[in-house]
């Protein structure tokens, strides 16, 4: 297991889901965490629980959205104040909008997660990089989507803005590779978050269990991921174990993105 002593990583969406599973896991391996997310009662609450589990664990809490640019400054700013230095960053944070066929689309709702998934992340990467630099190197792993890496039906500006991120992931790779800082994305299928939770709820609002059900029976694993399986696979690349994996888009989804297309 890495050991994160004397290591400071950001984690933007800390409050839930999979920002939540990797912050438990990171303080788990004594990391020092930046927990950054825009719901500031579910940011302290999980602090709150991480500190009564990890007590010797440190954390900075700061509320920010990261589609406002100034915002993205400020946790950037705030870390490297109480840390003195950032050397992974979990670009986490993202929503998944609403379902609807592409020319049926609420252009404000499409806006909206164009500025957060697609800005949110551009914005964390051109602020944090510029701080790993000065730290001598560091390690970014990106959060794009099964939906980064193919298409799924009805969310449209979902999948083009995780495609996006996929792209943006391997031009820092190559762009930064040569400053010691390595970049990643990771390509999460329907893992159990409360994301995920709401997307099944929209497609079958009277039985939301049972769009889940069906979803997990086309996976060749027969159910969905857990967030600590995500978390686990986040520590391993932001870990210094991680000395030559960058500019990759790594899939972890039980193999189903392998057969769509052939099934």
């Amino acid at each position: 297991m890495s050991d994160f002593t004397n290591k400071t990583v950001i984690i933007t969406g800390a409050a839930m889901g999979l920002g939540l599973a990797a912050a438990e896991e990171l303080a788990s391996r004594g990391a020092n965490l930046a927990l950054v997310d825009y719901n500031q009662d579910a940011l302290n609450k999980a602090k709150d629980e991480l500190s009564g589990k990890y007590p010797d664990a440190k954390f900075l809490t700061v509320m920010a959205d990261v589609s406002n640019e100034e915002a993205v400054k400020g946790y950037v700013n705030a870390t490297v104040k109480e840390f003195g230095k950032i050397d992974g960053f979990y670009n986490n944070a993202g929503i998944e909008g609403k379902q609807a066929p592409l020319t049926e689309y609420d252009v404000n709702v499409f806006k909206k997660v164009v500025d957060i998934n697609l800005m949110g992340v551009y914005y964390g990467l051109r602020y944090v990089i510029p701080v790993m630099q000065k730290n001598g190197g560091g390690r970014i792993v990106n959060v794009a989507s099964v939906g980064g890496i193919r298409g799924v039906m009805n969310q449209t500006p979902y999948v083009a803005t995780k495609h996006a991120v996929a792209g943006m992931s391997k031009n820092a790779a190559l762009e930064y590779g040569r400053y010691g800082i390595l970049t990643n994305a990771i390509a999460p299928g329907a893992i159990k978050t409360p994301m995920v939770a709401e997307a099944f709820r929209e497609v079958n609002p009277d039985n939301p269990q049972a769009a889940e059900d069906e979803y997990a029976s086309r996976n060749p694993t027969k159910k969905l991921g857990k967030s600590s399986d995500v978390a686990s696979l986040v520590a391993f690349l932001l870990s210094d174990q991680n000395g030559y994996i960058s500019g990759q888009v790594i899939a972890i989804d039980g193999g189903e993105s392998n057969i769509y297309g052939n099934s």
